[in-house]
């Protein structure tokens, strides 16, 4: 059995050494939502699409060399978009991270069919990506499809002392959705347990990951749950990291407040929410191409330092991590209530989203419980 001082590209990302993946691999919704093209692109449309990819890299490159000591930072690009990206990768500084499935797919496929691992070979990865949607409630034939590629996958992984990230997505069927309400109550309340079960049947098929690469937890104790699944799954340890699903910063910030604090997770690969607003200015022609990569720079070393700080934080004992403000989460802690009180201070009530009288009248209700509990 292979270790990891054995191992020809180097070993898991753990706790000590957190890898910092940033992830460019996006194809289908790149080209649509980006470029308009929902077709065979063009040549220039190509052309504009892989300088749009090396515009994002060459704006993290920066970061190299100045991120905490003992982390790692990646990147995770296509070969249809991003060859340059990935030639460049590790003199850069940065593991690289490839993806062999079909983008856009709901299905899982190779994206280069039975030649998959020839594109793989002719990259030399550091890390081979595959990326799944996978619920419980899925009909049983997509399931053993699904998980029938994945194995084929793992299999061939190991078979040529290879690394790869699964990235483990368990979207909400429609009957999931309705009986939450909102994705944000599925996200707390169902999402945990139903990643755990996707957990077991997958290691339970023969299909192990080196890392896996989930979506945030809203709860330490949901985030806990699907850690605690994977450590008494069969096969080699793995480690876990954080993708960032395009959120906003709050609630990516929350999620790797909960990852980080955890034994267990080992970073994170975030994409969209780095550079998708920054090139998207760009690409309108709202600012030019150095305040864009400031921009995706900035916001890639912010994350990086969210993680950090979460992950060195001290908790009193017993304390966990509590949910953020959200529609689902409604809570008035004192220093959103400060912020509060400050930002209606002289606010015209008139054609707001939210009136500052009624804002006013919430916090005059607060004040007045507190007087009656004095």
């Amino acid at each position: 059995m292979m270790t990891e001082a054995t191992w020809p590209h180097g070993g898991l990302p753990s706790a000590a050494q957190p890898l910092f993946i940033l992830a460019m691999d996006q194809r289908d919704s790149f080209k649509r939502t980006l470029f308009g093209v929902t077709g065979t692109p063009t040549a220039d449309q190509l052309a504009s699409m892989r300088a749009a990819k090396s515009l994002i890299f060459t704006a993290a490159q920066p970061v190299a060399g100045t991120q905490p000591a003992g982390s790692r930072l990646g990147v995770l690009v296509d070969e249809e978009l991003g060859t340059d990206v990935a030639r460049k990768a590790r003199d850069a500084g940065f593991e690289l991270a490839m993806p062999v499935e079909v983008s856009g797919s709901d299905r899982l496929e190779f994206e280069y069919g039975d030649d998959f691992g020839e594109h793989i070979e002719a990259f030399d990865p550091d890390w081979v990506k595959a990326l799944v949607r996978f619920n419980p409630a899925d009909p049983a034939d997509l399931q053993q499809a699904q998980t029938a590629t994945l194995k084929r996958l793992s299999d061939w992984v190991i078979g040529n002392r290879r690394r790869w990230l699964l990235e483990l997505l368990v979207p909400p069927t429609r009957e999931q959705l309705a009986r939450h309400e909102d994705q944000a109550l599925y996200d707390a309340h169902e999402r945990p347990e139903l990643t755990a079960g996707v957990i077991t049947e997958l290691a339970g098929a023969g299909v192990h990951p080196s890392v896996w690469k989930l979506e945030g937890y809203e709860t330490t104790e949901g985030a806990q749950l699907v850690l605690d699944t994977i450590k008494s799954s069969p096969g080699p340890p793995s480690e876990c990291i954080v993708l960032g699903r395009n959120a906003p910063q709050a609630q990516l910030d929350h999620w790797l407040d909960i990852a980080a604090a955890l034994q267990g997770y080992a970073g994170f690969a975030i994409g969209r929410s780095i550079w998708s607003e920054p090139l998207a200015d760009y690409l309108a022609g709202k600012q030019d191409q150095a305040a864009t990569e400031e921009r995706i720079a900035g916001r890639y070393r912010h994350y990086i330092g969210e993680y950090f700080a979460a992950d060195t934080a001290p908790r009193p004992a017993g304390q966990t991590r509590t949910e953020p403000f959200t529609r689902a989460h409604p809570r008035l802690t004192p220093e959103r209530e400060a912020i509060i009180r400050k930002a209606i201070i002289g606010a015209d009530p008139r054609g707001t989203m939210l009136p500052a009288w009624m804002t006013q009248t919430l916090l005059a209700e607060v004040d007045a419980l507190r007087q009656e509990a004095v």
